[in-house]
């Protein structure tokens, strides 16, 4: 929190990402904690969902904003039907549940086309860019206009 007041940034700019692992620690306290960093404005994601160990019933326990679809079923979207339909569940339950899905490791138009079909909200990986320094991505942030940030050239 003292960062992001030194740099003037409001809090709603900032998505603190957690894994399963670390949210199962002393739920209790956890739960206290994500409360206190909610209310001041930070979203709350849980990261690579699915591949931890926590149970289905924390997650409406967790005040959090958003699930990140781990990489690993990402990947095996077009050669496994069974990651396909795990990726289907965890966008359609957590949607049920008021969440944004994020979808990591995308690196194939096919496996970008199959999460927009199931409306998953946002995708990330390496089919839209490799992960660059911050002089980087301000350098491409800048050339667009400070309005977006600028896509590698197609693969």
């Amino acid at each position: 929190m003292k960062a992001l007041f030194e740099a003037g940034a409001k809090p709603s700019v900032l998505q603190l990402e957690l894994t399963e692992s670390i949210l199962m620690r002393d739920v209790s306290k956890t739960i206290s904690v994500l409360e206190y960093l909610k209310d001041t404005g930070i979203t709350l994601a849980i990261d690579d969902f699915g591949t931890g160990y926590s149970s289905l019933s924390y997650l409406k326990r967790f005040p959090i904003d958003a699930l990140k679809i781990d990489r690993s079923f990402v990947m095996d979207l077009e050669a496994s039907n069974d990651s396909a339909t795990i990726c289907a569940a965890i966008i359609a339950m957590a949607h049920e549940l008021g969440l944004t899905v994020i979808a990591e490791g995308v690196e194939t138009k096919e496996q970008a086309e199959f999460l927009r079909s199931q409306n998953c909200d946002q995708i990330q990986g390496f089919l839209f860019s490799r992960p660059v320094d911050a002089a980087s991505y301000e350098d491409r942030f800048l050339a667009n206009g400070g309005t977006h940030f600028a896509l590698e050239s197609a693969n």
